[in-house]
């Protein structure tokens, strides 16, 4: 398979900037500066890219930088979210531990685009070793006058700085990141104003994801069209998709948009033990859930998935097999949702403890007949009433999960027990090595 993100890597021994320039790192932004292209002519080879955004809600990315305003005075900002905080999603922060020059690159060239001369990482506080590695990636590229003042001797100017959160799940959300690097709480902001027009510290701002900046340096050295071809239409490029669960091998591998799913779970060994797949998570714990029927027929895109019912969002790939109390598994997703919700608005703040309580009970015996119908009123209750998508991630699994898999819910409320005996949950639960 082709690709580029991971591609010439060597481990913790090749993420220093000489390692990075060996592999053609830093051409594009010499490139860009050489040949004196204009920042509309680099938005528009972005554009054409079909870049969507990897973080999760697949935005066009060119057309994002299009919405800084360009004829503003005073500060601009471009920041990338690396508060990777999603269950299941572990690929932003391999990027950022083994080839950082591609984001810090990548952040340049965005601010080169968008007339900004200040960035900021936004790094995942449980991760602390890989901020402190992005820190020692800022200092090479910036002895090498790659940041800071006249970049390179031309009259660009471009700042980078890493920040680091504190584990919180919400400052993922980009108006909670924005506030949380301005040393308030970090819970999101009510839009409209959006961030391109009020930002961070109330000025122009962009967000963008981990993967997203380190695609953009490939496409401008390669250019839009190769870019495109690697995927297929409106989903351009490779991306990387972190599998786990009940699989043999599970990890980052990066393969081109369209990619047919059972090519991944091939990749990742197959399911574990050589049990039969039951259900797949695919974007990430808050994208709905697929029963397997439905997701072997899947390839890996943005529209695919979504034509199925799903999102492929971040690209977090959970495979569950025949081992797997799909009770339990959703009031394990529940009580994630239901600890993390900031607690700003009425719906998410009461509605997640409702959802988690009564999966609770379900699952230890004590389930009533009208529990379903409950859940799923609440979850339609959450849905599109919350500031954030915070409430939406709590609420589309529940009925998803609902939805697919009643007959195992209301087994479990009928006999006070689940479907699954519990010798094969115990089964599927050990570690296996690939």
């Amino acid at each position: 398979m082709s690709g580029f993100l991971l591609e010439g890597l060597d481990g913790d021994q090749g993420w220093h900037l000489a390692d990075y320039v060996r592999r053609g790192g830093y051409r594009a932004l010499k490139k860009i500066l050489a040949e004196k292209l204009t920042p509309e002519a680099v938005i528009a080879e972005v554009k054409a890219s079909s870049l969507r955004g990897r973080g999760g809600a697949g935005f066009p990315t060119g057309l994002k930088w299009s919405f800084m305003p360009r004829q503003t005075d005073g500060a601009k900002y471009v920041c990338c979210n690396s508060d990777e905080g999603e269950p299941g999603t572990f690929k932003d922060r391999d990027l950022l531990r083994y080839n950082p020059h591609a984001v810090i690159e990548g952040l340049i060239i965005a601010g080169y685009a968008m007339g900004c001369e200040r960035g900021y990482n936004y790094i995942h506080g449980e991760i602390f070793e890989i901020y402190e590695r992005f820190e020692e990636a800022l200092a090479e590229a910036r002895a090498e006058n790659l940041l800071g003042a006249s970049i390179l001797g031309t009259d660009f100017s471009f700042e980078l700085f890493a920040h680091h959160g504190y584990g919180a799940y919400i400052c993922g959300e980009e108006t909670a990141l924005l506030e949380s690097i301005e040393g308030k709480k970090g819970q999101p902001r009510f839009k409209p104003p959006f961030p391109a027009s009020v930002g961070l510290f109330g000025r122009p701002t962009t967000i963008n994801n981990t993967e997203t900046f380190a695609s953009i340096p490939y496409i401008i050295n390669e250019g839009a069209e190769a870019f495109l071809n690697l995927g297929k239409p409106n989903n351009g490029g490779t991306k990387l998709f972190s599998i786990s669960g009940h699989v043999s091998k599970p990890g980052n591998y990066e393969l081109p948009l369209g990619t047919p799913f059972p090519e991944l779970l091939e990749l990742a060994g197959g399911v574990r033990g050589g049990r039969r797949l039951k259900a797949v998570i695919p974007g990430g714990s808050s994208s709905p859930v697929l029963p397997a029927e439905i997701m072997m027929g899947c390839t890996l895109d943005y529209d695919s998935i979504a034509k199925a019912g799903s999102m492929l969002g971040s690209g977090a790939v959970i495979v569950m097999d025949e081992s797997t109390c799909m009770v339990k598994a959703l009031e394990r997703l529940s009580r994630f949702y239901h600890e993390e919700s900031c607690g700003q608005c009425t719906p998410c703040r009461e509605g997640t403890g409702w959802l988690y309580r009564v999966l609770h009970r379900i699952e230890n015996g004590e389930g009533r007949p009208e529990d379903l119908d409950l859940l799923d009123s609440v979850a339609e209750n959450i849905m599109g009433r919350t500031i954030c998508a915070l409430g939406d991630a709590a609420a589309m699994p529940v009925r998803s999960f609902i939805k697919h898999f009643r007959s195992e819910f209301e087994y479990h409320v009928e006999h006070k027990r689940c479907l699954v005996p519990l010798e094969l949950q115990r089964e599927g639960s050990k570690i296996y090595v690939g």
